[in-house]
């Protein structure tokens, strides 16, 4: 039950927060930010417990079932392997982080938690779920809440601007959904007998040569491949499907992009491997190079357009684009059956999950970073600041360890997964992966650029004051980034489970 009480709790919780009842302002703030905490760690605890008893078999484990609509072959299944299980506690330590970080919540605090607290549970779901029409229920309800984290709780001078960015995320991302429930059906129609459990279509193999013509080539096959394509392409996002997303981060309370380029950015990439991957191999390596070339695209394109940006949050943003460009090489190089070994398949979709995990604790905590430059100056135009590090020490030394785990420095996560992207990347796609190289360059620029706009030169004089880091701030980040650390320096711990799936997966 552990896996179904992580999705229980925290939608508990969501509901007690909604009825709370109002006392004064600041006791009021402060206790829902109490109760919310504990319900969104609860998650947390309960996969640390799910973790321990992992064994990594390489297939599901811990299951849970239960009968829901007989008649379709629609049940609730969860469980974990190991690429969910890693994604999952990853969202369970944002939502926490995300809750207790300090932000403007604009006096209705018992909505802002709630709707964190019900984004928490529906995100789980996506990683947990292991049936196709719980997978779409829980992908589909987590726009709703972010929908509204952006469109109420967004900042700037215009508050009608952070609801245009808002409509922007939720049209293109539901234009996705779409698309991939009519994937759903077509894969579902091609089942026998009809099933929605995802270890039962992974073992069918309803669309591969044995079921269609082609080597999986078929019309059927193609089309259904295309509709989960555009979603999650959608949702990672890749080039030429990005443009919702530099408006949403910059019009969004900093927490709020913590999530979205911590959790739902990898509710595209898991899709990926989740479903097409798993569900339709020989399908996804007719696309595998062409899916390869837009990652690269995506990665240099991303570099490009953050380094020109001299606003600080939509600087970051763009670094997402370019950072999931890296992670889709892995996929594009793991999906490619017939270039490459098996060895070079593996190691490159084990980066491309790794990269996951460190890009979410990477620019999770440079969104909270920029959040707190928000609260403190109502403005990210790099060109307004400079020589902060004599004012704020703390500030300077955690946005340098985040921005240097971001350009791939050794001894932090960035690194560990890129090497591992790139170096299976070469055994797959050499060119491919050569001209990706040229994405850390360009990282590397953008980032030492910032460092040197926020932190360097003279100190303007309407920030002689500037007030430091509070303890809070500085225990979340530090958390954050001691991961971080913590995967750049001995890996293991992480990599024994994502490989324990990646070889099977690969192999099979």
């Amino acid at each position: 039950m552990l896996l179904t009480l992580s999705l229980v709790v925290p939608l508990a919780g969501a509901v007690l927060v909604a009825v709370w009842p109002r006392r004064t302002p600041e006791r009021d703030a402060r206790t829902l930010r109490a109760v919310a905490a504990v319900f969104a760690a609860v998650p947390l605890v309960l996969l640390a417990a799910a973790w321990a008893r992992f064994q990594g078999t390489g297939g599901f484990e811990q299951v849970e079932h239960a009968a829901w609509i007989p008649s379709l072959g629609v049940g609730y299944t969860v469980g974990v392997d190991g690429f969910s299980l890693p994604l999952a506690a990853l969202t369970a330590l944002l939502f926490v982080a995300s809750i207790v970080y300090p932000v403007d919540r604009k006096g209705r605090e018992r909505e802002y938690y709630a709707l964190f607290l019900f984004l928490e549970a529906v995100s789980l779901g996506v990683f947990l779920a292991l049936d196709l029409f719980l997978f779409y229920v829980f992908w589909d309800l987590s726009l709703v809440g972010m929908y509204f984290l952006i469109g109420v709780w967004g900042h700037g001078t215009r508050p009608e601007r952070a609801r245009r960015s808002a409509l922007k995320f939720f049209l293109y991302t539901l234009a996705g959904s779409l698309a991939m429930l009519l994937a759903i059906l077509g894969l579902y129609l091609s089942t026998e007998p009809r099933t929605m459990d995802m270890a039962a279509i992974i073992a069918q193999q309803p669309l591969s040569a044995d079921h269609v013509g082609g080597g999986g080539g078929g019309w059927l096959a193609t089309l259904v491949f295309v509709g989960f394509a555009i979603a999650f392409a959608i949702k990672t996002p890749m080039v030429p499907f990005h443009t919702w997303l530099p408006p949403a981060h910059v019009d969004a309370p900093a927490p709020a992009s913590t999530i979205l380029a911590g959790v739902l950015l990898k509710m595209g990439t898991y899709g990926f491997v989740r479903i097409l991957l798993s569900m339709m191999p020989e399908t996804f390596q007719r696309f595998a190079f062409p899916l390869g070339v837009l990652a690269v695209v995506s990665i240099v394109y991303g570099a490009l357009v953050a380094l020109a940006q001299g606003n600080l949050k939509r600087r970051i943003a763009y670094t997402s684009v370019n950072h999931m460009g890296y992670t889709m090489l892995g996929i594009a190089a793991a999906a490619s059956l017939w270039a490459g070994d098996v060895a070079a398949r593996s190691l490159a979709l084990t980066g491309a999950t790794v990269e996951m995990v460190a890009h979410g604790l990477i620019t999770g905590a440079l969104f909270l970073i920029s959040g707190s430059v928000w609260a403190r100056a109502e403005t990210y135009e790099l060109s307004d600041f400079g020589g902060l590090a004599s004012r704020a020490p703390a500030l300077t030394l955690l946005t340098s360890i985040a921005a240097f785990a971001s350009l791939g420095l050794p001894g932090l996560a960035g690194f560990v997964a890129e090497f591992q992207v790139f170096v299976g990347g070469f055994g797959v796609y050499p060119w491919l992966a050569g001209i990706g190289l040229l994405g850390i360059l360009i990282t590397a620029a953008l980032f030492l650029h910032l460092l040197q706009k926020l932190f360097l030169g003279e100190l303007p004089e309407r920030w002689r004051e500037w007030p430091r880091l509070a303890p809070l701030e500085v225990a979340v980040l530090g958390v954050l980034l001691a991961l971080v650390v913590w995967i750049g320096v001995y890996p293991r711990w992480l990599l024994d489970v994502i490989e324990s799936a990646a070889t099977v997966l690969v192999a099979r």
